[in-house]
């Protein structure tokens, strides 16, 4: 709604008069257009910033702001207008709009004003305001949002990176980060921003939406900047607040779970799996192992890593979960890295320490339980029966032996299973139970298997369930007692000097139950007393004779003597 004004000539009373204007005639002030929100109006004392049209009764322009594409700045109440204008602004809101009319003696009088303003002139000024300001001024600060925990906020000498939208006081849009993607970082306190900004930043938290407003003498003054921003121009920002570090800041880290159990800490030259989620100081995503399914393996403390990930990953437990915040300088610096990371950003790893281990680790037993009685223990050679559960250090089952009908069994030394379960099964007792901890290079090494990653350090829960001695590799048949000193003759058990396949089976199967002499495990006994049978039986005519076990025995002493030599 349009209302008219008529400010009485004696300002001091505070009068306004709505009339006809008598022999003096007054200012008359049309308020056409009054913003709906009015947080100032102009004093006494003010400098105000604003546009004009000047115009005559008849509507004839004489002057005009606009045509010379600068706005009008002055001090309002210090004889720097023309009394009329000077009357007419004070009220005024940012944004209003005003047709000020202005009598002769308030404007040139009986003199005009060169050849523009004629004698005895009725002046008509259409304002809009568009900017107020005081010397007494102080930055203006209002927090628009802030996040529920704040562990830190802006100090003198922080290093920030932030996203604004700036504005002059009536709206008009001057500069937004947003526009170039990307926030803008500096330093606070150290008079690389205006004066204004370095006080409006303090004590904001990342993560904090701040409306900033700041009069001209704290911003770019009577001088301005570019084409962008009129001089004695006062600012609005809304900033939010990305990141925030000090340059003399370290790691910091916050251990989130650490297992009751930790009977190693990580270290240098260590080798470690984990898995990590990286966020930015405001939560924001820009990697995660979890999405590549896939943890992320490295050696600690030899520049493999970033710094401070090298730093931060000494002294973990193997499940420990822990949340690192790292400064841009311990990590990506001032270029980051590539698309994802910005430069000087502070990052947030999130990580969960899978295993790790060291390449000079040998295989860890831990006896669960042995029987009292254990007179007959595993070892080289031997074919025996367990029971397992496998596992990475995390917990994750990778196979069991009670997913099948039958337990597993094995020829110790024999590479049937990988080295560092070889070596944990060995000297163990029927009804021995142990966990066994095979790093990678005695597992499935870098590469992995089926089933199981690459590096993994593996946890095998074990229970030995029988054991059959062996014999050496290369052997299918051994004595426990001293041979026969005449083993032909022992041989030939029907005296016709040969000894056929049938004998031979005969003679050393009750060796074998006499607990004389012991075949290989683990394969068929008439196979195995077969290939004895062939390699005696020299000629292959189906029988053994004296001179073909002397030869043969003369043969097994030459090569004894060559592989002790």
């Amino acid at each position: 709604m349009e209302a008219r004004f008529v400010l009485s000539f004696l300002l001091v009373t505070g009068i306004y008069v709505e009339c006809n204007p008598g022999p003096l005639e007054d200012v008359i002030v049309d308020r056409y257009s009054v913003p709906s929100v009015c947080s100032r109006e102009v004093q006494s004392g003010d400098f105000v910033r604003y546009h004009y049209n000047g115009t005559f009764m008849d509507g004839k322009r004489f002057d005009s702001s606009h045509d010379r594409g600068t706005t009008y700045s002055v001090q309002v109440g210090e004889g720097r207008l023309i009394a009329g204008v000077d009357r007419g602004i004070q009220g005024m809101c940012v944004n209003e709009r005003r047709k000020i009319t202005v009598p002769p003696h308030l404007a040139y009088g009986s003199q005009g004003a060169g050849e523009v303003i004629p004698p005895d002139s009725t002046l008509v000024f259409d304002v809009v305001l568009l900017d107020i300001w005081n010397k007494g001024d102080k930055v203006q600060t209002r927090t628009l949002s802030k996040p529920q925990e704040c562990k830190r906020t802006v100090e003198n000498s922080d290093f920030v990176r932030y996203h604004y939208n700036g504005t002059l006081l009536d709206g008009t849009p001057f500069d937004s980060s947003y526009n170039r993607k990307q926030t803008y970082n500096t330093y606070v306190g150290e008079g690389w921003l205006i004066k204004g900004m370095e006080e409006g930043l303090l004590g904001m938290c990342v993560g904090e939406k701040r409306n900033i407003i700041i009069p001209p003498f704290l911003g770019y003054g009577e001088k301005g900047y570019a084409t962008d921003i009129p001089p004695h121009a006062s600012l609005v920002f809304d900033v939010l607040l990305v990141d925030l570090h000090n340059p003399k800041d370290d790691i910091t880290v916050e251990n989130q779970v650490v297992p009751e159990s930790c009977s190693r800490k990580s270290g240098v030259g260590d080798y470690i799996r984990y898995h990590y989620n990286g966020t930015f100081l405001d939560g924001t995503l820009f990697d995660s192992s979890y999405r590549r399914n896939s943890t992320y393996n490295t050696y600690i403390g030899m520049g493999y890593v970033i710094a401070g990930m090298d730093k931060a990953l000494q002294g973990l437990c193997i499940g420990e979960r822990r949340r690192i915040t790292m400064p841009p300088h311990l990590a990506y610096g001032e270029n980051g890295a590539g698309e994802d990371i910005p430069g000087s950003a502070v990052l947030v790893f999130d990580i969960h320490v899978i295993d790790f281990h060291n390449p000079k680790d040998p295989v860890n037993i831990q006896v669960i339980h042995k029987p009292e009685d254990c007179n007959v223990t595993s070892s080289r050679d031997d074919l025996i029966h367990y029971h397992y559960n496998c596992s990475l250090m995390d917990g994750t089952l990778l196979f069991s032996s009670m997913n099948y009908d039958n337990p597993q069994e094995a020829i110790l030394g024999a590479d049937k299973v990988i080295d560092g379960l070889d070596e944990g099964l060995q000297g163990m007792c029927v009804g021995e139970k142990r966990v066994v901890i095979i790093p990678p290079h005695l597992g499935h090494g870098e590469n992995g298997a089926s089933g199981v990653p690459g590096s993994a350090v593996l946890h095998f829960e074990l229970e030995m369930l029988a054991i059959q001695k062996g014999v050496p590799q290369g052997y299918l048949f051994v004595w426990l007692e001293d041979s026969p000193p005449e083993l032909f003759e022992a041989l030939d058990l029907n005296k016709d000097k040969e000894v056929p396949l049938e004998e031979f089976s005969e003679f050393i199967k009750i060796q074998v139950a006499e607990g004389k002499g012991r075949m290989r495990p683990g394969q068929d006994p008439d196979d195995i007393i077969q290939n004895m049978f062939s390699n005696q039986d020299r000629n292959k005519d189906g029988k053994i004779t004296v001179e073909e076990l002397k030869l043969k025995a003369d043969e097994d002493k030459e090569k004894a003597r060559h592989e002790e030599l």
